[in-house]
């Protein structure tokens, strides 16, 4: 079939249509190499044209256009034929008969993985506008982590879909026009395509606010000629002086596009005749030297603005991104931007991603390169499959590192680590290393100690101080930024949390199994578990201490013969463990009545002042939480488990409270410490501490009747000398 339709396209002489030949020719191809490619891709744009023959888009064009078109960019883009052949099809599995055994019968398995990629990625529905998100994020990216070329076959397909996008209904236009700027022109930047990225950003700018758009058409326009005069006197000394200098470089004039003019418009609430950084001069030159040599001769000819110098060929962007970037004032006064760049760097600066695939014959593609830029990407999908993140973690976790621009820190060695702004020196430690993050107690920011949450800053030079009795704890997720920092503190505190469940259940089998003298039960539970229902001992453990099932039933499940009669004895334990309970948490009532078992919770320890809420744990009561404490399920299928709580309780009441600082080591800290506590009025506890490479760390647990005097004490301590850092924990 596919031969026959072929032969109708191609004409008597053999010549392909005029578009194919425009993308054989953007291919550069041999003599040699050139009849084998042609005969691939004519092979697959003939499929593509008849399988997609009778259908049409809303303008009333044949289908196949939108297809051919697909093509057509990706060879400007420069890919290889499999690319381009898989842009021609990357439809007709979704919207024909064909199938993707038949095209990779015809074409081979690796086009038919990227047309079944693409595929993938649209025609899925969702529940609501906020999983959709999450969710077309989540596919594309474990997209990429199989094969980058789906997304710039994607990206082809959302070009063209926005430069014909005038013939949608209204709504639709601007439901797609909307994603085009929050979701593909963000991914077009991170993987370093901006040329795509300025477009995609104009085409939807043109639907989310046209009147805006017209204006700034308009005002660039009418600015055009006078534009070009100013860039032109700018450039001829520059340019003299390179050809006295014999480098060969070439001179573009350009202004900024027009979302980027809006972004300023919009942020700095100003007229279009009062942005004064519109102009920009791209220098190219061939070598790295040149580039150096080039930006000498602009800073003898102009004055350079200091703060507004960048060498991104040194320290590379995370996408890839190199160029030096300096702004200096021109004639008349004028701020003009100039960026300078070898002709390599240009092309990677303008296609991205994409120039590790362009199509070169007899030679491999540079992998290495194209690996170090979407590294970020592989990341990501790899937390996303070891946490089995929901559709909402997930864009949390993209959000962080999809929208966030760079910062450039060192470490004490010179290496330069690259984070998102405002990160922290935990975000810094996990990027290091996942142990160096877990046990980070602090840092040295430019010689100087900081708090963990301190906001790094472009430059730092960051050293990490370690302790091996340091361990991850909630406070840092309300101020690291990176998504590798998150991903391994929830992981570490729910571990420590499965361990602590598995002590608790462990320890309720053992005692209550010993009052009911039913020790030999214990045995048989540990050795054929699956006997109650679990497939391991520690499953048993761990269902236990989190309340899912109590102990008695566990025993009656394995031997209810066995169980006591009478239930006198459990009746006067269950009795004692009230009272137990309303001890420990006096001074709390559930909807106006005293008389429950209830417990206030031991990891966020609730002092009178909180906001709490309670919860109703399977066989042991109510537990007390305070509102903000990150181990409160999440309200869904328990959200009938939570009930109203309220404070009752009289001004003696004392609760203990445990809070932890770091500080730096020196004489008599805990002296100041404990003495000031003591002016308060203030019990202590209990007292640990630690010291380790000058820096201590204070467990310290004191006893206070509420919210206001905790603060009052808080606020005290802060001022002692030496203070790093604390936390209530």
């Amino acid at each position: 079939m596919v031969v026959d339709t072929l032969r109708q396209i191609l004409p008597k002489s053999g010549k392909p249509p005029a578009r194919l030949r425009a993308i054989l020719a953007n291919l550069e191809l041999s003599d040699d190499k050139l009849p084998e490619v042609q005969t691939f891709l004519g092979e697959a744009y003939a499929m593509a044209e008849s399988a997609h023959k009778g259908q049409k888009r809303k303008s009333g064009e044949p289908y196949f256009e939108h297809c051919a078109q697909v093509g057509l960019l990706l060879s400007e883009w420069h890919m290889d034929p499999v690319t381009i052949a898989s842009g021609f099809l990357h439809d007709v599995v979704e919207d024909t008969a064909i199938t993707k055994e038949q095209l990779e019968e015809t074409f081979g398995a690796e086009v038919a993985q990227l047309v079944e990629g693409v595929t993938k990625l649209s025609g899925i529905k969702f529940r609501s506008k906020a999983e959709q998100q999450a969710e077309n994020y989540m596919k594309m990216l474990l997209s990429v982590a199989k094969d980058i070329r789906v997304i710039l076959i994607k990206f082809a397909d959302r070009l063209h879909n926005m430069r014909t996008i005038k013939y949608l209904p209204l709504i639709k236009q601007r439901r797609i026009a909307v994603e085009t700027r929050d979701v593909y022109a963000p991914l077009a930047h991170r993987l370093g395509m901006a040329k795509l990225k300025w477009e995609l950003e104009d085409l939807a700018l043109q639907i989310i606010d046209p009147e805006s758009y017209s204006s700034l058409v308009k005002s660039v326009r009418d600015s055009r000629s006078e534009r070009e005069k100013y860039i032109a006197k700018f450039s001829k000394p520059i340019r003299e002086q390179l050809e006295k200098f014999e480098l060969d470089a070439t001179i573009i004039g350009r202004t900024k596009h027009y979302y980027s003019i809006y972004g300023k418009l919009q942020r700095r609430k100003v007229s279009f005749d009062e942005i004064y950084d519109l102009l920009a001069v791209r220098i190219v030159t061939d070598r790295v030297d040149e580039c150096y040599a080039a930006l000498g001769i602009v800073h003898q000819l102009y004055t350079p603005v200091q703060e507004r110098f960048k060498d991104f060929i040194a320290t590379p962007k995370m996408n890839g991104y190199q160029s030096l970037h300096t702004t200096v004032v021109g004639p008349g006064g004028k701020v003009v931007e100039v960026q300078l760049r070898t002709r390599e760097m240009d092309q990677t600066a303008e296609i991205g991603v994409a120039a590790h695939w362009r199509y070169k014959e007899h030679a491999s593609r540079d992998m290495t390169s194209m690996d170090r830029q979407v590294r970020w990407l592989r990341e990501l999908v790899e937390m996303a499959q070891n946490e089995n993140s929901t559709p909402e973690e997930f864009l949390d976790l993209l959000q962080i590192d999809l929208f966030k621009d760079e910062i450039f820190l060192f470490t004490p060695k010179g290496d330069v680590v690259q984070l998102p702004i405002g990160a922290s020196p935990v975000d810094m430690a996990f990027e290091i290393h996942t142990e160096v993050g877990k046990s980070c107690v602090g840092a040295r920011v430019n010689g100087k100690i900081v708090p963990l949450n301190s906001k790094l800053v472009n430059g730092d030079t960051v050293e990490i101080i370690t302790s091996a009795h340091q361990t991850p704890n909630h406070a840092w997720l309300k101020f690291v930024r990176t998504s590798k920092a998150k991903t391994h503190i929830r992981r570490y505190l729910r571990q420590a949390q499965l361990e602590e469940s598995l002590r608790l259940g462990k320890e309720l089998l053992e005692k209550t199994a010993r009052r009911l003298k039913l020790s030999a039960l214990v045995k048989q539970i540990r050795a054929e578990p699956a006997k109650v229902g679990f497939d391991s001992e520690e499953a048993v453990y761990t269902a236990l201490g989190r309340g899912d099932i109590t102990v008695r039933q566990l025993l009656k499940k394995l031997a209810p013969e066995r169980l006591p009669d009478s239930r006198g004895s459990e009746q006067e334990l269950e009795e004692a463990l009230r009272r137990r309970s309303r001890r420990s948490a006096r001074g709390v009532k559930v909807d106006g009545i005293s008389d429950l078992l209830i417990s206030l919770s031991k990891c966020c320890n609730p002092i009178p002042g909180d906001e709490i809420i309670g919860f109703v744990t399977r066989g042991r009561g109510i537990t007390v939480h305070r509102i903000s404490c990150s181990n409160l399920p999440v309200m869904g299928e328990d959200r009938d488990r939570y009930v109203e709580v309220d404070w009752d309780t009289e001004k003696s009441r004392e609760f203990i409270v445990p809070l932890k600082i770091t500080a730096e080591d020196r004489k008599h800290f805990l002296k100041d410490v404990t003495e000031l506590t003591s002016k308060l009025n203030t019990n202590i506890a209990s007292v640990d501490l630690i010291v380790e490479e000058g820096i201590l760390t204070l467990h310290l647990s004191i006893e206070v009747d509420g919210l206001k005097k905790l603060e009052r004490i808080k606020n005290k301590i802060r001022m002692v000398p030496g203070i790093i850092y604390m936390e209530r924990l």
